[in-house]
């Protein structure tokens, strides 16, 4: 026999933006459990860099989000424990000619019209900031808020400081439903019944969507790391160069890669990021990880001889136009979507809980929701 028992929300996913979900709505004083078909942190999150970037957003809608987030992030950082390593070390945004460079300032200004803080920097100091920088850049944009957490332990701690119920290991079978509205989820152990469910499944989340029966064309995009030997911090900042920013925006399903470069406090440098759109396929490509491992020399010729020890790989959950999904969805009275972040969701997921608690608790959220309906997608 199922086990029963009735909450305020159901939050599908124990990635970071599931477990900033519980954390905010367990705040706002509501019960809540967690339910994952995997471990903690067992999908994008785990294999992520930790990025908390404003530095590659253009102004609008996910810049916004970002914004909040950053600020977010700051306060998380000082009441949690320093396991989630949230490390302030801002973004630097190389421009190789004059060409990018002036189109890089254009960037700028527009984002320091929405609340950015870009800083440009010419060609000495670049040299200042990373002085193992190759040289030959135009210029390029110092970012102060750009930031870095370690994001399988800020999922982790996230969760915990809930004090959520957890369910691990049981995929969501189907949604309990009164007529079309969902009133909570099934396993193969329990009904969790609530009032909301959150669907946070990340890259499953078109999956999980289509249980309940609504459209969510989320995709899965893969993207590889690097993680070379532990080196003195030959890295200062989070540093790639412009043409990174196109690929973020880019809706290509082919391979491009545009090398992430940065240091760690435990010493390895990390280098992403690739994205192809190959379905789920895990297979190991190494034209990616030749390509990015050319980039990063080229960006730091002093990695050229370093050993690389490892690397990783994951899926980021596409959406066809680059926003999240976020807020309730009208077809399915019950039913919230937090997912589709891309390989966003590290950086903006505590503003995306903030917004679904506050609609969870029928309060006015921070940021209007409208751009990221989750039924704009026919």
């Amino acid at each position: 026999m199922l086990k029963r028992h009735s909450l305020d929300a159901v939050i599908i996913g124990a990635g970071v933006v599931g477990a900033a979900c519980a954390y905010y709505a367990a705040r706002a004083g509501l019960s809540v459990a967690v339910v994952d078909r995997g471990p903690v942190a067992g999908g994008t999150t785990g294999a992520g860099e930790g990025n908390l970037l404003v530095s590659d957003k253009e102004a609008g809608p996910e810049l916004d989000l970002a914004l909040l987030s950053a600020g977010l992030w700051r306060e998380l950082a000082a009441v949690l424990p320093r396991e989630i390593e949230y490390e302030a070390k801002g973004g630097l945004v190389v421009a190789p000619d004059q060409a990018s460079l002036d189109a890089l300032r254009t960037f700028a200004e527009a984002q320091r019209k929405a609340g950015v803080d870009p800083v440009e920097a010419d060609p000495d100091d670049l040299r200042d900031l990373e002085p193992h920088l190759a040289r030959g850049p135009a210029g390029g944009f110092l970012y102060p808020q750009d930031a870095q957490v370690q994001p399988a332990q800020a999922a982790a701690r996230l969760l915990a400081a809930s004090g959520a119920e957890v369910h691990l290991g049981e995929e969501v079978t189907g949604f309990v439903r009164s007529g079309d509205t969902v009133r909570g989820v099934r396993t193969a152990r329990r009904e969790l019944l609530a009032p909301a469910v959150v669907n946070a499944a990340g890259t499953w989340a078109g999956a999980v969507a289509e249980l309940a029966g609504v459209h969510l064309p989320v995709l899965p995009r893969r993207g590889f790391v690097l993680v070379t030997e532990p080196l003195p911090r030959v890295v200062r900042h989070k540093v790639y160069a412009a043409d990174y920013i196109a690929d973020v925006a880019s809706g290509s399903a082919a391979l491009q890669s545009s090398a992430v470069v940065e240091g760690t406090p435990a010493g390895p440098v990390l280098i992403g990021a690739t994205r192809e759109r190959v379905g789920f396929d895990r297979g190991l490509s190494t034209e990616a990880l030749r390509r990015l491992a050319l980039q990063a020399a080229a960006l730091f010729p002093v990695l050229a001889d370093v050993r690389v020890l490892r690397t990783y790989h994951g899926f980021r959950p596409y959406l066809p136009d680059h926003l999240p999904a976020i807020g309730p969805d009208p077809r399915r009275p019950g039913l919230l979507h937090a997912c589709g972040h891309e390989g966003a969701g590290i950086g903006l997921a505590p503003a995306t809980a903030l917004l679904i608690t506050a609609t969870l608790t029928g309060t006015t959220p921070a940021l209007p929701l409208t751009p990221y309906a989750p039924a704009r997608f026919p």
